[in-house]
Order: structure tokens, then C-alpha cells, then sequence
């Protein structure tokens, strides 16, 4: 394990993503590799690359090996070693739906700009780990993709709402971060912009004043992060919350449902608690999406929804996030929830409790 000094350098973003632990040598330093393990390990972490910042390290309890926050940044063998059907890299057709570089349009009144291939932490449960590495990933650094993604949005007016995302749009650098934003704006039907970062739980030193002074000048915007587990809402990560919330960006969260991390009632509902108590509405909950390298993270449906329903039954509405599964085949999202209408019955609706009592509620057919 690796030991930094918590100083003023510690504060500073740009001194953490310099210093992030990175590659198969940085992963040596902090965990042990047995020898026959270690070409296992090279190719796991050639495959799919390792870069973690010394914040999120420090979340670590290093002496547990199922550790909720290890767990999302350490490489595992089970990445390239458990192997479920029906998984594949890119199981939502992201690739077809791309008419121009960088630029994603699935659904009608939505586009997604893929900003950057850049991340402070590669989290290993990633729906686009089949990018990692490659160097032939069109995004919206390069001024030729962005202008392409520009243009694409100015000419077709059913698109009201952008979303950028990546990689992590935060970490493509503020001048160019600022001048994307501002080509957006100038396209009058382009109402709302999004933006999915994950720099509140990973590295949460960049949300800084002047980034958050930056981004409110192009309101409305909505942050939509990525909070996992109860322990990644640290002092740091509500500072970043507050920074935007103050600027009057407000900030959802989308978590994903998680084996060995959060598949337990008790930690998603001190989740989500804790998020609504900071300001951050739970929107989703992500049920594990058939992408390879991720499946060890994948639960039985009928997991989540048991959890739902627990949850329907202890927390108030507004601290409950949407549970859905990303459908493969560019199906859309299809929200999964427990079932509480049994049957219809002459002029009777048939309901069954949160608690298991049976109640009957007059409903007119027309």
C-alpha cells in the first residue's frame, strides 16, 4: 500500500490525477500478486487499464479483501475469467447510433457527446471498458469531432437535451469543457445539457469554485454522479456537492446495483438517505448492464426488485431512485418495480401491502 501525505497537495485536483496509481507496476505496489498470477494479472490490466487517484485509494479498508470501494477500482481476474451469456462490449448498439464521430443518438429528443476518453478512476464495473486504451476513440477533444457533433445537433431541431459524457467530460480541460458548452448553448433548441460525471466520488478536489463558477453560466445544467456506497460520501464529496448546488446546478445521482457492493438493503438505503441529506436526489438505480469484463458485478433481477420493494416499504418516496434495466438491442430503459395490483376484478382493484395485506379499492373501468 502506498502512503501519501495529506497536505495542501492533497486538496489539489490536478496534483491527484498526476499522481494517480496506474499499470500493472502501480497495482504491484498495492496489492499482493502471487507469482503464478502475475501473467494473468498483465493481461487483465493490458486489456482493461488500471488508474486509480490517491483520494479514492485512501477510502480502501485494505484489510478487507471484499472492500465496497477496492471492489469498483481494483482489477480483478474475474474480469476476464467469468464469462455470462449474452454479454457482449457494446450491448446497447452505442456504435451504430453514432452518425458522426463522437456523437450518439438513440432516442429522438436526446444526443450524447462522448467527451473525453479520460477518467480519474477506470471503474471497473465501466458499461464502455471495451474503450479502454485505444487510442482510436473519436471524442470531442479533437476540434474536427466537435464541430461534426455541433453541427449534427444545429440541424436536427428534435434534439432538446444533450448529455455529455465519456470518459468524464470534467477532466477534458476547462477551456475546452467551456467552449463546448458554449456552442450548445447557441443552438436555441437545445433546452437542457447534462452532464455524467463521476469527479464527485473519485476525485472530488475538481469541483473547484472557478469549474463551478463556470458551468453556472450556462444554466440550466444537471449533474447527474455516480455515488455507490454510503463511504464514498466523504467530507470532500460534500464540499463538491455543495459547490454546485450553491451555483444552482442541481446534482441526481445514478447508482448501479452492484455485487458484493451494495446488493444489501441496508447499504442502499443508507445511500440514498445519506444523498438526499446533501442535496443529491437518488434518480437511478442501474441494474448491472450484460457488458463483458463486468459480469462478476451482476445480480439476479429478482435481487433488485426485493430491494425495491424493502425499500418502498421503510424510506420516503423522495429518497427512492427509478430501478431499470439499460435494455441491449437499443431497447431503451424498461423500469423494473415491485407488483401491488393483483388482479382486476368486477369493479375491484386487488392490491397486496408493502406488508403482505390484501385490500381491495373500487376503480371505474370507463
Amino acid at each position: 500500500m502506498i502512503a501519501y501525505p495529506k497536505n495542501n497537495e492533497w486538496l489539489d485536483w490536478r496534483w491527484q490525477f498526476r499522481n494517480r496509481v496506474k499499470g500493472y507496476h502501480g497495482l504491484k505496489g498495492l496489492i499482493q500478486i502471487p507469482r503464478e498470477k502475475e501473467e494473468a494479472f498483465k493481461k487483465l490490466v493490458s486489456r482493461y487499464h488500471f488508474a486509480a487517484t490517491p483520494y479514492y485509494l485512501s477510502l480502501i479498508d485494505w484489510d478487507a479483501p471484499m472492500d465496497p470501494i477496492r471492489s469498483q477500482c481494483i482489477p480483478s481476474l474475474e474480469e476476464i475469467e467469468v464469462n455470462e451469456a449474452g454479454s457482449t462490449e457494446d450491448p446497447f448498439l452505442e456504435e451504430p447510433f453514432s452518425p458522426t464521430p463522437c456523437l450518439i443518438h438513440r432516442y429522438k429528443d436526446r444526443a450524447l457527446i462522448i467527451s473525453t476518453g479520460r477518467c480519474a478512476v477506470y471503474c471497473r464495473h465501466c458499461n464502455r471498458k471495451r474503450n479502454w486504451g485505444k487510442t482510436d476513440v473519436p471524442t470531442a477533444v479533437k476540434r474536427e469531432y466537435r464541430e461534426k457533433a455541433i453541427k449534427y445537433i444545429s440541424e436536427h431541431s428534435e434534439i432538446r437535451e444533450v448529455i455529455l459524457s465519456g470518459g468524464d467530460p470534467l477532466f477534458m480541460g476547462d477551456h475546452l469543457l467551456e467552449e463546448l458548452l458554449r456552442s450548445l448553448r447557441e443552438i436555441a433548441h437545445v433546452e437542457v445539457i447534462r452532464i455524467g460525471t463521476r469527479a464527485p466520488v473519485t476525485l472530488p478536489m475538481r469541483i473547484d469554485d472557478s469549474l463551478s463558477e463556470m458551468l453556472s453560466r450556462f444554466r440550466p445544467i444537471w449533474i447527474n454522479t455516480h455515488f455507490n456506497h454510503p463511504r464514498e460520501i466523504t467530507n470532500e464529496a460534500i464540499l463538491a456537492v455543495e459547490r454546485l448546488i450553491t451555483k444552482g446546478i442541481p446534482v441526481s445521482n445514478q447508482a448501479v446495483l452492484l455485487k458484493g457492493v451494495n446488493d444489501d438493503i441496508e447499504i442502499l438505503e443508507t445511500l440514498f438517505k445519506k444523498l438526499q441529506t446533501i442535496g443529491v436526489r437518488p434518480y437511478y438505480l442501474f441494474h448491472c448492464d450484460p457488458v463483458k469484463g463486468t459480469d462478476h458485478f451482476r445480480t439476479p433481477l429478482s435481487k433488485g426488485i426485493e430491494i425495491m420493494e424493502n425499500l418502498w416499504g421503510k424510506i420516503g418516496g423522495l429518497c427512492i431512485p427509478h430501478y431499470v434495466v439499460d435494455l441491449p438491442d437499443a431497447g431503451g430503459k424498461a423500469l423494473l418495480m415491485p407488483n401491488y395490483l393483483i388482479a382486476l376484478d368486477g369493479g375491484e382493484a386487488i392490491f397486496r401491502t408493502q406488508n403482505g395485506k390484501i385490500i381491495k379499492y373500487p376503480y371505474i373501468e370507463n
